[in-house]
C-alpha cells in the first residue's frame, strides 16, 4: 500500500522553505466613466404625469443616444408614479401625481462626458449625480498589479536566501491572499452632482461643458509564495 509522503509546512534541513508576500501598488487613468440621470415629473393626474414623465425620458434617451460610441452603456433602472396626498377636510385626495425614472450611462470618451452632463443639467427637472470613475473588470491593470506583486515575492525570498549564503531552489506555493483576485481601491467620490428643477436657461443659450479631470484609480495585488531553498551551511 502506498504512503502518502507527509507535508511538511517549515520544510526540512535538507530542503528548506521560505515564505514570502509580495505586494504591488499602481494607480492609473480610469478607463469607464459613470453618471446616475434621474428624470422627474408632475401632473395633476396619473396619466398627466405618465405622459409628462414619458415625454421627458424620451428627450435624456435621444440625448444620450446622440453621443454614439462615447455611451458605452446605457440603463433604465427603476420607475415610479406615486401619489400626493392632501387633506381637504376630514377626508383625503390626491393633490397631485409625482413621476420618476432612474437612468445610468457609461462613457469611455471623458470630453463627450462633459459636455453630455452639462446639457442634462440644463433640462428641467433632471438631476445628474457623479461621475464616478472606474477600471474594465478585464483591465490589464490588474494583470499588471499581480505581476508585479509576483516580482516582489520573488526579489524578497532571494534577498533572504542570499542573507543565508544559498539560493533558492523551487516555488512550492503562488496564492492570492485570501485566494481572490486584487479588486481596484475604488474611491466612492462623488466628482459633480447637479440639480434642475425649472431650469432658466433659455433654450439658445447652452451652458459651456464642464470641465473634468478623471480620478485616477489605484489598483493593489497581494500574493503570498513559498519557495524551497538549498541547504545553507551556516
Amino acid at each position: 500500500m502506498d504512503e502518502t509522503p507527509a507535508f511538511t509546512p517549515y520544510g526540512t534541513p535538507e530542503s528548506p522553505r521560505v515564505a514570502v508576500s509580495g505586494e504591488a501598488r499602481l494607480e492609473v487613468e480610469p478607463e469607464l466613466a459613470r453618471i446616475s440621470v434621474t428624470v422627474l415629473a408632475r401632473g395633476t393626474d396619473r396619466r398627466g404625469a405618465l405622459d409628462d414623465l414619458t415625454r421627458r425620458n424620451a428627450v435624456v434617451l435621444d440625448l444620450i443616444k446622440g453621443y454614439g460610441e462615447a455611451v458605452e452603456k446605457l440603463e433604465t433602472g427603476a420607475l415610479s408614479i406615486s401619489p400626493e396626498l392632501g387633506r381637504h377636510g376630514r377626508s383625503e385626495r390626491v393633490r397631485a401625481y409625482h413621476g420618476r425614472v432612474h437612468l445610468t450611462a457609461e462613457l469611455t470618451d471623458f470630453t463627450a462626458l462633459g459636455e453630455l452632463t452639462t446639457r442634462l443639467a440644463d433640462l428641467e427637472l433632471t438631476r445628474v449625480d457623479g461621475p464616478w470613475w472606474e477600471l474594465r473588470p478585464d483591465s490589464p491593470a490588474y494583470s499588471e498589479a499581480r505581476r508585479m506583486a509576483v516580482h516582489e515575492a520573488v526579489q524578497r525570498a532571494r534577498a533572504y536566501a542570499d542573507a543565508l549564503g544559498t539560493r533558492l531552489d523551487a516555488l512550492v506555493e503562488l496564492a492570492d491572499v485570501g485566494a481572490e483576485p486584487p479588486m481596484p481601491y475604488r474611491q466612492s467620490m462623488r466628482g459633480m452632482q447637479v440639480a434642475s428643477y425649472d431650469s432658466a436657461v433659455a433654450e439658445d443659450a447652452s451652458a459651456p461643458p464642464l470641465d473634468l479631470e478623471p480620478q485616477r484609480q489605484t489598483v493593489y495585488a497581494t500574493v503570498n509564495a513559498r519557495f524551497t531553498m538549498h541547504p545553507p551551511q551556516l
